[in-house]
């Protein structure tokens, strides 16, 4: 591939210079241009592109090492073709090192010399499409860095815009549920506040075993919902001031599994769920709606089993007007600890119960 070609010749030798110039423009066809100064070469170069510069050895205003430093230093592509008045490899070695092409001594080989400018041409070529592609892909990388920082950016402030409306419907929904379990208790007026009385009771035991804030938190939200599945149940069985018949008992047994299937689709509840579920189960599996016991029901579940239990006896119900003593409610809840109350709750509330 023939390389239109630009050569700066640096030399003070007149006649070198007018042989090298009728060479390289006549039979070599190339755009020769001439300075006999190393000062003249070097701010020309600087101001116009040229392929190739040809420097004799030993310019005397300035030395080699110097002009091929400030060649390079303007342009690190150049390339430096240098005239030895004779060959000299510790001087080519040490000009190598500073990135020269190529080393020419006396007697010119025109032909030679012809083919090493030719080729330093396409040489310099390759190293200009080469930097023009590095700067391109810099620029490229760089617009990549920039978009990539302005979309880090947007996805950061959408994801907190996400997490902010997440917590915002999780919010919503919550609200909503509860208002939903209060009317559940208000619709007998015996059970008004039961919901937040065991909650109360609950974590206050929780605490006490030295359960987590996040546990107890869970707690805390499952009591406020424990008896949302009532509202699958009639009021005449719930408001009934006798004793319930078997499928009376066996429409309120449902009521754990009902609120759980209500609540299911909320999987931010999950936890809180499990917990409502199992809130009527027996520490010696004789409770509903699964029959789990020991260690098979959550802790938090036999906790709240408990506070029902206490709430439920120390409030006054359509079925049993006057409420139990303090006395006997505790009682009643020893009576069945290791059967219906898992001990370890049982004791932790006994330690407590005089604060409730």
């Amino acid at each position: 591939m023939e390389y239109y070609c630009r050569v700066l010749v640096i030399n003070d030798d007149e006649v070198l210079s007018r042989y090298l110039r009728e060479k390289l423009i006549i039979q070599g066809g190339f755009d020769v241009s001439f300075k006999n100064t190393a000062r003249q070469g070097l701010e020309v170069f600087t101001d116009n592109s040229f392929d190739i510069i040809i420097v004799r050895y030993g310019m005397p205003d300035l030395t080699t090492r110097e002009l091929v430093l400030g060649l390079k230093k303007s342009n690190p592509d150049c390339i430096i073709i240098i005239f030895l008045s004779e060959p000299d490899p510790r001087i080519e070695s040490e000009l190598s090192g500073l990135g020269v092409y190529a080393f020419v001594a006396p007697p010119v080989n025109l032909e030679k010399l012809f083919f090493l400018v030719k080729k330093g041409a396409e040489f310099h070529a390759s190293l200009v499409i080469n930097r023009r592609l590095i700067s391109g892909i810099q620029e490229q990388n760089l617009a990549l860095q920039k978009q990539n920082t302005f979309l880090t950016k947007r996805i950061e402030d959408s994801t907190k815009n996400l997490v902010r409306l997440y917590g915002d419907l999780r919010a919503t929904y919550m609200r909503t549920i509860k208002v939903l379990a209060q009317a559940i208790d208000a619709r007998d007026h015996y059970t008004h506040s039961h919901s937040q009385n065991v909650a109360q009771y609950a974590t206050t035991i929780a605490r006490e075993l030295g359960l987590s804030a996040d546990e107890i938190e869970k707690i805390h939200e499952a009591c406020e919902l424990h008896d949302l599945g009532k509202i699958g149940v009639g009021d005449e069985v719930l408001s009934k001031d006798s004793e319930l018949n078997q499928e009376e008992w066996e429409q309120i047994k449902l009521h754990p599994a009902t609120a759980a299937r209500i609540l299911e689709p909320l999987t931010f509840l999950d936890d809180v769920v499990i917990l409502v579920k199992q809130h009527h189960e027996h520490y010696d599996g004789s409770g509903y709606p699964q029959g789990l016991k020991g260690s098979e029901i959550l802790l938090g579940a036999r906790i709240i089993h408990v506070a029902d239990a206490y709430e439920a006896m120390r409030s006054a119900r359509s079925y049993r007007k006057i409420p139990l003593s303090k006395e006997a409610a505790i009682e009643e809840i020893q009576k069945h600890r290791g059967t219906q109350f898992d001990p370890m709750v049982v004791e932790a509330f006994l330690r407590i119960v005089n604060n409730l």
